[in-house]
């Protein structure tokens, strides 16, 4: 059985099924691990989402920020941006069906050698934390209340992980973290005002993996969410957000090898947007 994980797709669904036939992905023996942000932005996020469903148990994703946007949006506690393209799911008629799917996708996924999550983690979190944390929202956003969950979801802060926060904090926390997280001072404040890539960030500030002494170190971890960041492999971390939706690649990496081994290809989803 070979596994891939592959970067941010973002509706670029022709992309991906070209990608696929590079690999020769066969979901009867395959997996693809999915770094998350499904949907949004480019031209197919509804043929996206049925195909990846369709994968069953073939497919693994992880929740990113688009596709928290996509299930507040369904929920009516989000607006849609200006720059969404989920009107074509929202009108779809297996749309619940979809939801109800994506809403049961993880926010952190491993296995016996590697960790995959959307964007990052704080400084203060080993893999035990992460591991809880990650099944306490997990819970929230599959459970049958997540309504009231995602009316807590949004806002910066808190900005610096505390154990002793309520609830409510805790998860709005990790959400950012998990789905948000590019960079945050040493003593772990998370920051996301700085979206570019490392050497143009504010004074004080890291990339979330660069932190010395964070406690997830000893984890390799899988991450996409950071398009200007690119293919990154350092700090035991792998970046495989190389930019599809802009007109870069879409990358898979494959994980089974001794050395995890990178097949990228050339995108034009971003040219077709409008």
């Amino acid at each position: 059985m070979a596994i891939y994980a592959i970067g941010d797709i973002q509706g670029c669904y022709d992309e991906l099924r070209r990608l696929l036939e590079v690999i020769k992905f066969d979901p009867g023996q395959d997996q693809l691990w999915l770094a998350g942000d499904l949907v949004n932005r480019g031209p197919n996020s509804l043929e996206t989402l049925r195909f990846i469903k369709g994968l069953g148990d073939s497919a693994v994703s992880v929740l990113g920020n688009h596709d928290l946007h996509l299930i507040a949006t369904v929920a009516s506690l989000s607006k849609a941006g200006k720059k969404d393209t989920l009107g074509p799911i929202l009108r779809a008629a297996d749309c619940d069906e979809l939801i109800d799917w994506l809403r049961r996708q993880r926010l952190f996924y491993f296995n016996d050698r590697f960790c995959m999550l959307h964007a990052g983690l704080p400084p203060q979190w080993d893999f035990q934390q992460t591991k809880a944390m990650a099944a306490e929202v997990e819970q929230a956003i599959g459970g049958d209340d997540y309504r009231r969950f995602f009316r807590s979801m949004y806002g910066n802060k808190p900005a610096i992980w505390q154990d002793d926060f309520p609830k409510a904090e805790k998860l709005r926390f990790a959400v950012n973290c998990f789905t948000r997280l590019r960079y945050c001072t040493p003593e772990g404040e998370l920051d996301f005002h700085q979206k570019g890539p490392p050497g143009s960030q504010g004074p004080n500030l890291l990339p979330w993996y660069a932190v010395p002494g964070r406690k997830s170190l000893d984890m390799r971890i899988i991450f996409g969410h950071w398009s200007t960041l690119g293919y990154y492999q350092g700090y035991n971390v792998y970046s495989i957000d190389t930019g599809c939706l802009w007109g870069g690649q879409l990358t898979a990496l494959k994980l089974d090898a001794v050395n995890p081994q990178r097949i990228s290809i050339d995108c034009q989803c971003g040219q077709k947007l409008v």
